[in-house]
């Protein structure tokens, strides 16, 4: 079964709706006008920052002289970005900026990323989630933890263990795979599980060592997507919030950098040498 979600549907609509009013020659608040709401709302739809109901594209397909195919299509892409993801049912348990990644993740076709601090979320193990997030500087409580590993869970399952699971290309610097997060154990089994990880289909794990010198580049994730109506989005996550990059520019300077990164990375098989040994070292 594809992978889909509200969230791309969303952004691909907010694209479209954004593309064919400058196209119609027409302003935000003609839209709105016409609709009958606030350009503010307009602002928001184009933006993807709200969902749109489907009479009010109807109406703004109708303004810009779109009809025919296109226009059902439209329609069809407006009433599947107001389904509701599996992630909306956590919402209390993830910032609202995050919940838009899970989203997007959600039908990536491709996830290539770098972190420098700790394991990437998809490949993390319940134990390490739970000694990572316990160890916050804000407390959490034990019920609020439990959650979110939930979360990450259902993340992991819904994309390394679908039928159309995405491409993953992951490079961690050794520092994270040194770091301790919890015990010995849940250390040494965190590394067991990123070679099991490693070892699958659509998974490529490569380790960045120290040795490969300075790299000064925080952690990223840059997300494609199947259709090319959808174009790539770099994710950038910071303390108390992220940042989502999509202009041409931006996507191809963090391509260009995770090729370097890639470059200098140990390959795939020596990088499951050096987890085997650091495992080993700690028993």
């Amino acid at each position: 079964m594809p992978r889909t979600s509200p969230t791309v549907r969303r952004r691909r609509l907010a694209a479209s709706l954004r593309r064919l009013r400058r196209d119609a020659g027409k302003t935000r608040e003609e839209v709105a006008d016409y609709v009958g709401c606030s350009p503010v709302t307009i602002t928001r739809i184009e933006s993807a920052q709200s969902g749109a109901r489907v009479g009010d594209v109807a109406r703004m397909l109708e303004l810009f002289g779109v009809d025919g195919q296109e226009k059902d299509s439209l329609l069809q892409v407006a009433r599947e970005a107001r389904q509701r993801g599996w992630w909306q049912r956590y919402t209390s348990a993830m910032p609202e900026w995050f919940s838009t990644y899970v989203g997007l993740e959600s039908e990536a076709d491709s996830l290539r990323g770098y972190d420098v601090d700790v394991i990437p979320g998809l490949l993390q193990t319940e134990d390490y989630m739970r000694a990572l997030l316990s160890s916050s500087l804000q407390p959490v409580a034990a019920e609020e933890v439990e959650r979110r590993v939930e979360v990450r869970k259902t993340r992991q399952a819904d994309a390394l263990d679908s039928d159309t699971p995405p491409k993953v290309w992951q490079i961690v610097d050794e520092g994270a795979l040194r770091r301790r997060v919890g015990d010995v154990d849940v250390h040494r089994d965190q590394l067991e599980r990123l070679r099991g990880f490693s070892k699958l289909g659509n998974v490529t794990l490569q380790v960045l060592p120290f040795d490969a010198g300075a790299y000064v580049q925080g952690a990223f994730t840059i997300l494609g997507f199947a259709e090319a109506l959808d174009p790539d989005i770099v994710y950038v996550e910071y303390p108390t919030g992220a940042l989502y990059l999509e202009e041409p520019d931006e996507i191809t300077t963090y391509t260009l950098v995770f090729d370097h990164l890639r470059a200098a990375a140990l390959s795939p098989s020596r990088s499951l040498a050096l987890l085997s040994d650091i495992a080993s070292a700690l028993r």
